[in-house]
């Protein structure tokens, strides 16, 4: 049994749990931000490519469709492992939290392209026939109307992502990554700690629900204005 009366007891989980909630939010911050600026490109030329849009080439279309579904068919233990010497060449290693943002980027990115694309859509295709007839360019009507329309949708997709990337953080703990998952696998799991465990799981919960009620309250307010 655990005293958890003993002040020394939460030193001690303040001192194992305070530097792997940091890795997380490391390892979260950057994998969001690089995710999103491979992504959105990406979604945004999906958009345009399709059939009747401003700017469409079925070939790009389906080319970068299908490589974007081959990669989010993937399961993420797997790729995690497939792209090691990747990994290695890009950062000089495959263990730690830096190695383990590769991974969660390459991920991430063909959800993040997805995502955008699926709120690129919503916007009314009578408001993008409006800027053409003024002459606006295909640069104009994304920077001007799509991503402005649809900001609403965007953020939400921020928070949707964010939190697929939690997850995806406590799966690269388990092999080195770092961060809470390496936490819960190495001092709970492995030793039997419950404790442990569930706190980490604690913590992985609120970070969702923080990330998820701002996210929400951000594209109601986007969507109402």
């Amino acid at each position: 049994m655990f005293d958890f009366s003993n002040p020394q007891y939460w030193d001690t989980m303040f001192q194992l749990l305070t530097p792997a909630t940091g890795e997380t939010f490391y390892m979260i911050i950057v994998s969001t931000l690089l995710a999103y600026v491979l992504g959105v490109p990406l979604g945004v030329i999906l958009v345009i490519s399709s059939p009747n849009h401003i700017s469409p080439n079925p070939w790009i279309e389906r080319i970068l469709g299908t490589i974007i579904n081959v990669f989010r068919s993937i399961p993420f233990i797997i790729l995690l492992v497939l792209i090691i010497p990747f990994t290695r060449a890009i950062v000089g290693t495959y263990i730690g939290t830096t190695a383990a943002i590769v991974p969660l980027v390459i991920s991430s990115a063909p959800f993040v392209a997805r995502m955008v694309e699926s709120s690129l859509k919503e916007v009314p295709y009578g408001v993008i026939e409006a800027a053409l007839s003024m002459g606006s360019s295909p640069w104009q009507i994304i920077k001007k109307v799509l991503l402005p329309e649809a900001k609403g949708s965007l953020v939400l997709g921020v928070a949707i992502t964010t939190i697929s990337i939690i997850g995806y953080t406590a799966m690269a703990g388990a092999v080195g990554g770092g961060g809470l998952g390496a936490v819960a696998i190495q001092y709970g799991y492995n030793r039997f700690r419950t404790d442990i465990m569930l706190m980490t799981v604690v913590i992985l919960v609120l970070i969702v629900q923080v990330i998820q009620s701002l996210g929400t309250m951000l594209a109601r307010r986007m969507t109402h204005h």
